[in-house]
C-alpha cells in the first residue's frame, strides 16, 4: 500500500508532465530471461554463475553482476558476450508487471511525456519495451544511480519511479520526485531510508496517486 507519509507538495505547473520509469522489475519482471541469459552465458564460458542469486539484486549495472563471477581482465568481454546472448533469451520469457501499461497510459491521458530511463543495454532495453507492447516518449540506457539524474533532468521530469535504492538517488540527484515499487530487491523501509518521497506496493497504485499529483501540481 502507498506510504503514510505526507504527500510532498508538488512544484507548481510550470512546465508539462513529464514521468521517468525504471526498467527492470519496476516496469517489467525479466528475472526468467535474465537468469536464462546467464545460464547461456555460463555453459560458454564454463564459469559457475548462481542465477537465482543474480535475479535477487537485479539493478546495478551489468558489470558489477559480473564482477562477482568472472576476473576483472575478462569482465567486459563476458559483458560484451552477455548482452549478445540477451536478445535470444531474454525477451521472451520477461513479462509487464502488473500496473505497468495502465500506469504509462496514465501519463499520456493526462497530457504528460513518459520516458524510459534504466541502467539495461538501450537497444535491449527497447526490444523489451517493443516486445510487450509499451510504448515510452523516449528511452534512455546504460544510466545507473545519481547518472540516472542527467537523463531526467535533460528531459525535465519531475517524477522518477523505481524500485531500487538506486532509482531513489537518480531521483534525488535530479530534483525529481522519488516515487519507489516494492517490486524489486528493496523493500519499503530501504526505499524510504534512501530518501524515497512515495512508497507503493506495485504499479497498480501509481495512476491514482499520479491523478492525485498533477491536480495538486495545477492547484499550486
Amino acid at each position: 500500500m502507498a506510504s503514510t507519509a505526507p504527500r510532498p507538495t508538488p512544484a507548481p505547473r510550470t512546465a508539462p508532465l513529464t514521468v521517468g520509469f525504471d526498467l527492470d522489475m519496476t516496469l517489467i519482471d525479466s528475472r526468467a530471461g535474465i537468469a536464462a541469459t546467464y545460464r547461456a552465458l555460463s555453459a560458454g564460458t564454463g564459469v559457475h554463475i548462481d542465477d537465482a542469486l543474480v535475479v535477487s539484486r537485479i539493478g546495478p549495472p551489468l558489470e558489477e553482476e559480473l564482477a562477482h563471477w568472472f576476473p576483472a581482465v575478462e569482465v567486459a568481454a563476458a559483458g560484451d558476450r552477455y548482452r549478445e546472448l540477451y536478445p535470444d533469451h531474454a525477451i521472451a520469457p520477461t513479462t509487464a508487471l502488473a500496473g505497468a501499461r495502465d500506469s504509462v497510459a496514465e501519463v499520456r491521458a493526462l497530457g504528460g511525456r513518459a520516458i524510459v530511463v534504466t541502467a539495461k543495454y538501450e537497444p535491449n532495453a527497447k526490444l523489451h519495451l517493443a516486445h510487450l507492447g509499451i510504448e515510452p516518449d523516449a528511452v534512455v540506457g546504460w544510466l545507473w544511480a545519481e547518472a540516472k539524474g542527467e537523463a531526467l533532468r535533460e528531459h525535465g521530469a519531475q517524477v522518477y519511479v523505481g524500485d531500487h535504492t538506486g532509482d531513489v538517488r537518480g531521483a534525488r540527484a535530479a530534483g525529481a520526485l522519488s516515487v519507489a515499487v516494492t517490486t524489486g530487491p528493496c523493500d519499503a523501509q530501504e526505499l524510504r531510508a534512501a530518501g524515497a518521497d512515495v512508497v507503493l506496493d506495485d504499479l497498480t497504485e501509481f495512476p491514482a496517486w499520479l491523478r492525485a499529483f498533477e491536480a495538486d501540481r495545477a492547484a499550486a
